[in-house]
């Protein structure tokens, strides 16, 4: 993996967990907002708006980086619409790039001929 693969994933798996919690808040707010006199949703709407995008941008860039087959691709952008799917999403990326770097060092030791 190049150093340019490797950042896209980064920024992908950095923006995936504040994407799902802000996901999570602005439910929060929705309810509250139906329920109460506090309406915080046109402020959370714009902050979860502006991570959702950052996540899409990322995550073409990261499947167009790491030639990810359609699957792989799909199962992150379905991940980036359910409420707590950036954190299952996170998780999956940190494994890739650990997964990554260990198959780098193997191949630097001489231990595999990949």
């Amino acid at each position: 993996m190049d150093l340019k693969t490797a950042t896209a994933l980064r920024r992908l798996r950095l923006v995936s967990a504040p994407e799902a919690v802000s996901f999570l808040v602005l439910l929060l707010c929705s309810v509250l907002k139906r329920t109460t006199d506090f309406n915080a949703v046109p402020v959370m709407g714009a902050i979860h708006g502006i991570l959702f995008i950052l996540y899409v941008v990322f995550w073409a860039d990261a499947w167009n980086r790491a030639r990810w087959s359609a699957g792989t691709a799909a199962l992150y952008f379905v991940l980036s619409v359910l409420p707590t799917g950036g954190f299952f999403a996170e998780r999956k990326l940190r494994r890739e790039a650990e997964s990554a770097v260990i198959a780098a060092r193997a191949r630097k030791e001489g231990v595999v001929n990949a």
